[in-house]
């Protein structure tokens, strides 16, 4: 299996001929499938494609792991140039999504609702455990043995004239089962990067996780780079994920530079920061 980062907050060095936004897509190369997770903020993930060797028109299947547009701003563009490719994702709700702080900043972050009317055939919504591709699946259920990310305290949903804080129930973690483990992949880990390996160990008992690919929302403002919760939370964190069975970890985006620095001197090298134009063979 071959992994590309797409699309993602920085960028390989020397390579200026990339875009680096706040968002996430990855290319994943699978039995003799492509599938796209995510696609980033904007078109962005297409144009880093195009100078990565990566066809978007090829893609057979795409996955976005959440409601958000830094996940999903560039479906637009990816129903345009990929007339075929069918996109999964959890059901959209009527609620809408905001990042809100100081009860004053009101930053719409959902998707654009209107892709779902222009292209109602291209969607498949998945609430159950799901296997979407041969040895593709797509996992629904997390439990809450740990808690969620701090910084998910700046997200709500808004339905009519009511807010309240996101539950995040349009999530979902991407299993690509192989002979010898699985791969999971996890988008922004809204409902907590140890809730979501510790669903995803109960679901395929005894498979080792050969790789986790995604962000771990540690961030809490990303305009200034601040961590949510603190240092030792961060540590500990890092130190419960030595209790699963994971041989690799790649992440960025909305883990943040701060965290990734706490984990990277827990973790060692389990962990690895995953930059635009990042590839890795697992």
């Amino acid at each position: 299996m071959q992994v590309i980062a797409l699309l993602e907050n920085t960028r390989l060095a020397g390579r200026k001929d990339l875009v680096a936004e706040h968002g996430l897509s990855l290319h994943i190369q699978h039995g003799g499938k492509q599938i796209l997770f995510d696609t980033g903020l904007s078109e962005a993930f297409g144009h880093n494609a195009e100078r990565l060797g990566v066809d978007i028109q090829k893609v057979d299947l795409a996955v976005i792991s959440h409601h958000h547009v830094d996940h999903g701003g560039g479906l637009s563009h990816l129903l345009e140039v990929n007339p075929e490719v069918r996109v999964h994702l959890r059901r959209r709700g009527v609620k809408d999504h905001y990042f809100r702080i100081f009860g004053i900043i009101n930053k719409n972050v959902g998707l654009d609702q209107r892709l779902f009317e222009r292209y109602s055939h291209r969607f498949e919504f998945v609430d159950e455990f799901t296997e979407i591709s041969p040895g593709v699946f797509i996992l629904t259920e997390v439990g809450k043995p740990y808690p969620q990310p701090k910084g998910n305290r700046n997200l709500f949903v808004k339905e009519g004239g009511t807010w309240s804080l996101d539950s995040f129930e349009h999530e979902l973690i991407l299993v690509i089962r192989e002979r010898d483990g699985v791969v999971v992949f996890t988008g922004c880990s809204h409902s907590g990067i140890l809730n979501m390996v510790d669903a995803v160990t109960r679901q395929f008992q005894g498979l080792a996780i050969k790789a986790v690919f995604g962000g771990f929302h540690l961030i809490s403002l990303p305009m200034l780079n601040t961590m949510a919760g603190s240092k030792r939370e961060v540590e500990d964190m890092g130190k419960e994920m030595f209790k699963y069975p994971i041989d690799k970890i790649y992440t960025g985006h909305c883990t943040g530079r701060k965290a990734y620095r706490v984990l990277k001197r827990v973790l060692g090298e389990k962990l690895e920061y995953l930059p635009t134009g990042g590839s890795v063979e697992v």
